[in-house]
């Protein structure tokens, strides 16, 4: 099913503005910026790709995103200052957050609050490369003045100009938001194990204690229930070291970290500064040679003095990833090392798995990374089961198309799966916390290729008129959950974006997650699926780092001789065939998980619920003014 480019012009009104899209403003085949009209802000906006930051405010602004003016004039700021100004303005806002009118109510989870805990953490901007800062008009209208790297393989071009990192803001909740968990929220005895998939939601603060059995803290993952810690590395793209060394238990407190990262200048400078206190620390800067690209890889490698283990997750290294967010991740079985003098290929898994992760260590090109590779290759990795799935940015050719983003799980479908008939009637579900420009309609990048990815089934043909459910939280999902208004803060889908392609509106239902007691922590984990016409089975289940967009997952180029990938990112692929199985059963009650299982615990509802008339995406840069969130604060942008 192919549609041809038809020209249009859309709007779409409601209480929360009106988004107008013309099709000049989303031409794939001219290298122009986006013209929108930009919104208002109280402080000069930082001079780079994201939006400025998103938090409570008591002065209100226009609600019509597309009625605004441009910015009054004023006093110019010196580049490697405006950030700083930024940051310092939404800090004093964030003090004193917006109350509405028709409610001082809160309604915060039971527990002791923190006293005196003034710690402001980096917030998750967390995945902000999804939102403008991985727009690929923009990054085409800064196409003419760069030259970013050529495929791999060919003859090396000059190094490319670099772009200015965004400015973080610093945590929504402002000082006091935190309480203590309660004392039974930690484990303090093996949690109860789901061996068979090795696949966990994070504990949430604040809900029934059943609804966390079975779920991981980042404290017990860390602690010495899973092993004697010698070393780890932590990949990850949001670190607030302070809170991420607390996690450690304080016997292996100092043992070397090395941290894989992808800041540069102001932002590494400040990274490297919030480690001057931890000598054990270590550092490795991922190289990012294309424009917009970030290092999203969310990921552990730890090092006991009993072996080797890997987990790969959602989560950032900041405390609001990790308190009441769904967060997902995959724990592999402990490695032990292999006899001495073992060749690097003893130990594989029939997933391939220790192959694949140390061809993704060597794409960093990294010397910090030399030891780690080498350990790995000493270990024996041939219980896992799943397969592994990354982004490394580059353009390839040839074969080394279908070793990164979305091709590399087309191959794996391909060559894994079997047809299944009436396969067109088998939806594929994407469920994300971020969203990148896709075009101006869904041929251009969502049907024409990613469509065909996650419709792969064996050798059968692609298919394109497959149902797809985008699960993605609304303005209300958001307003009514744990965090409040402020979770919309890792969820930064931009209404620059958003008015480009109000054709992907249709594709969207709400975050709901009763089978895991989650439907009010909202979504930072991100799932692709592909599941029966009754939602009782799934042909195959993906966790991974990669939000909705090109960036992450890949755009082909050239007449599809060749695919650009932007940005490093992490997952693990379910195939049923690696465990000796047909179809993966759905699990509906996942907690309290007390025993393993064959069920897989899908971590929201199915069927998903398709948005109504009067629901709207949640847009994280508009004003949510006409009614309070759980702690009575209303959402302004400045």
């Amino acid at each position: 099913m192919h549609c041809s480019r038809i020209g249009l012009e859309m709007s779409h009104e409601s209480q929360h503005g009106k988004w107008t899209l013309s099709s000049s403003d989303d031409d794939d085949s001219s290298p122009s910026t986006s013209n929108h009209s930009p919104l208002l802000f109280d402080s000069p906006p930082p001079d780079q790709h994201t939006p400025t930051n998103t938090n409570f405010h008591n002065k209100p602004s226009n609600l019509d995103p597309a009625k605004q003016e441009p910015d009054p004039p004023v006093t110019p700021v010196p580049s490697h200052l405006i950030g700083s100004v930024a940051r310092q303005a939404v800090q004093a806002s964030l003090l004193k957050p917006a109350k509405s009118e028709s409610t001082q109510s809160s309604t915060s989870p039971a527990g002791k609050r923190k006293k005196g805990d003034d710690s402001i953490s980096g917030w998750a901007l967390s995945d902000s490369e999804e939102d403008d800062g991985g727009d690929e008009e923009k990054a085409k209208g800064q196409s003419s003045e760069r030259k970013d790297p050529p495929p791999r393989g060919d003859t090396p071009r000059p190094k490319p100009k670099k772009v200015k990192v965004e400015e973080r803001p610093p945590s929504p909740h402002g000082r006091t938001y935190y309480i203590d968990e309660p004392d039974d929220f930690f484990e303090t005895s093996l949690p109860p194990v789901n061996d068979n998939y090795r696949f966990y939601l994070n504990k949430v603060t604040g809900l029934d204690k059943k609804y966390n059995m079975g779920a991981l803290h980042i404290k017990e993952i860390l602690s010495p229930l899973f092993g004697t810690l010698k070393e780890s590395a932590q990949f990850n793209y949001c670190f607030d070291i302070a809170w991420m060394v607390q996690q450690y238990p304080p016997e292996f407190r100092d043992k070397p970290i090395l941290i894989v990262h992808g800041d540069k200048r102001e932002a590494k400078a400040r990274l490297l500064q919030q480690a001057q206190a931890y000598p054990h620390i270590r550092f490795c800067q991922a190289k990012l040679d294309i424009a917009f690209g970030t290092h999203h890889t969310k990921m552990m490698l730890l090092w006991y003095e009993e072996g080797f283990r890997v987990v790969i997750l959602t989560s950032n290294m900041i405390r609001a990833d990790w308190y009441q967010k769904t967060q997902g991740l995959w724990m592999s079985p402990l490695f032990p090392p292999l006899p001495e003098g073992s060749p690097e290929t003893a130990g594989e898994s029939p997933t391939h798995f220790k192959r694949d992760l140390l061809e993704y260590l060597r794409a960093y090109r990294s010397v910090e990374l030399a030891d780690w590779i080498q350990r790995i290759g000493k270990h024996d990795l041939s219980e896992t089961r799943v397969y592994l799935i990354g982004s490394t940015p580059g353009r390839y050719l040839g074969s080394d198309m279908e070793k990164w983003g979305h091709l590399r799980l087309r191959k794996l479908l391909h060559e894994h799966t079997r047809p299944i008939p009436d396969d067109e009637k088998w939806p594929v579900i994407g469920q994300f916390s971020s969203i990148g420009s896709m075009g101006l309609d869904k041929t251009k990048w969502l049907q024409g290729e990613f469509q065909c990815t996650l419709t792969t089934l064996g050798k059968s043909s692609l298919r394109q008129d497959a149902p797809m459910h985008l699960v993605y939280p609304s303005v209300d999902d958001v307003r009514t959950s744990l965090e409040g208004y402020p979770a919309g803060g890792s969820l930064p889908y931009s209404i620059q974006t958003a008015q480009k392609q109000l054709w992907l509106h249709s594709y969207f239902h709400r975050w709901q997650a009763e089978t895991t007691g989650r439907s009010q922590a909202m979504p930072h984990i991100k799932t692709y699926m592909r599941a029966s016409p009754d939602f009782t089975q799934l042909a195959w289940f993906l966790v991974t780092s990669a939000n909705l967009s090109k960036a992450a997952w890949g755009a082909l180029e050239r007449n599809n001789s060749q695919v650009m990938v932007r940005s490093y990112e992490l997952g693990i692929l379910y195939l049923p065939s690696a465990f000796n199985m047909s179809t993966f059963p759905v699990q509906k009650d996942v907690f309290p998980a007390t025993h393993s299982s064959t069920l897989f615990p899908v971590p929201f509802d199915l069927p998903p619920k398709r948005y109504s008339s009067e629901d709207q995406p949640w847009v994280w840069n508009i004003p949510y003014t006409k009614a309070p969130d759980t702690h009575g604060n209303v959402w302004v942008p400045s």
